[in-house]
């Protein structure tokens, strides 16, 4: 592995003073409406390659994904640090955000 990881808490505390990372969710449109982390992009993974051109003005930015439990989130890492994003998963995903 070699991208970063974020914890929930770590998240938080990085929103709560004021931080405003560029967020990814890479779940299905359905989870996304469900719940979601206040202002993440939605890119789901089965169409994140058709969609990277999206994300090129953020490559000088960290970006942090997420999905429902950090598998598929971590496959997008890997995705993106290939191309040369900075990026970090969300350990645990929306499981461990909101318990």
């Amino acid at each position: 592995m070699s991208y970063g990881i974020i914890t929930p808490e770590e998240l938080r505390m990085r929103l709560d003073i004021g931080e405003t990372p560029v967020l990814i969710d890479v779940r299905q449109p359905e989870e996304h409406e469900q719940s979601n982390i206040p202002h993440s992009i939605l890119i789901p993974l089965d169409i994140l390659s058709s969609r990277i051109e999206e994300l090129e003005h953020f490559k000088e930015h960290e970006l942090i994904l997420y999905c429902r439990s950090g598998g598929r989130s971590a496959k997008a890492c890997e995705y993106l640090y290939a191309r040369g994003f900075n990026v970090l998963n969300l350990i645990g995903g929306m499981l461990d955000w909101e318990a």
